[in-house]
């Protein structure tokens, strides 16, 4: 089986055109051009080529939907229909020539993700989902892990950063420990929360955690995972992962404990 309503070849057709010059710019890396957006966070010409071309398909096939993207904020059209935008998630990784990083996008109805796409462009992966008709990798059925045991779980998660205040700095830290401490395998830090989420979605990794996502880098991956069987929540195990910003992804054998260490 695989996803084919007219949404989800939108997405499928935005994100492999918008990728070709994604790959050409990967495979000269040393040519980019690189400016300074702020402290510690680097906006490549390739980033604001992407978005374009993605708004520019978004838009011709769906004019009247409003767009989030990260790097133009707001483009305000119908409240009800909106395109959730991050035209690189792990741009720091495509710009020292380490090849994870993806396009992700979601689409919001009523404020309800229905329907999202994290591509990764290097490895040929499209990890999609539509709400209620569960989530696939290359048109592969994809279903979270069946690990119930945290010790033999691999965990993935981010930050912190040099820019993160003491305590955000000190929270982090403070769970890595108590994570490391239980789990056998190392705690990975990847450097793309998105395919983070598609990975945990895939069966690839058992949980992740981060503080202070913004919603573009988790739009997609929040309905992968409730595709394929996982819980989205934030630290305490509730909803509000945006309000709080917070968010635990896992399969359904480790949320609770995972949410234990958390708090």
């Amino acid at each position: 089986m695989r996803l084919s309503s007219a949404n989800i070849n939108v997405l499928i057709k935005a994100c492999r055109k918008a990728a070709k010059p994604l790959i050409r710019d990967f495979g000269e890396v040393e040519k980019l051009q690189v400016s300074l957006k702020g402290p510690g966070d680097f906006v490549t010409a390739s980033d604001k080529k992407v978005e374009k071309i993605l708004i520019d398909e978004l838009q011709k096939a769906r004019p009247n939907y409003s767009i989030l993207s990260e790097e133009i904020g707001l483009i305000k059209n119908d409240e009800e229909f909106k395109w959730i935008i991050d035209p690189i998630d792990g741009t720091t990784n495509f710009l020292h020539g380490i090849p994870h990083f993806g396009i992700s996008i979601g689409l919001e109805h009523n404020k309800q993700i229905i329907c999202g796409i994290i591509f990764d462009p290097i490895k040929d992966e499209t990890f999609i989902a539509e709400k209620g008709n569960g989530s696939y990798l290359n048109n592969h059925r994809m279903r979270v892990s069946s690990r119930s045991k945290l010790k033999d779980c691999i965990i993935f998660t981010g930050g912190p950063s040099y820019k993160s205040n003491e305590k955000d700095r000190e929270l982090t830290l403070k769970k890595y420990n108590k994570f490391s401490s239980i789990v056998a395998t190392p705690i990975r830090k990847m450097g793309s929360a998105s395919l983070d989420m598609a990975y945990v979605a895939a069966g690839r990794c058992d949980g992740f955690w981060q503080r202070n996502l913004s919603y573009w880098d988790i739009a997609a991956g929040i309905l992968l995972i409730k595709e394929a069987g996982g819980f989205v929540t934030d630290f305490k195990g509730s909803d509000k992962y945006l309000e709080n910003k917070t968010i635990l992804a896992s399969n359904a054998n480790i949320n609770e404990e995972m949410i234990k260490i958390l708090n």
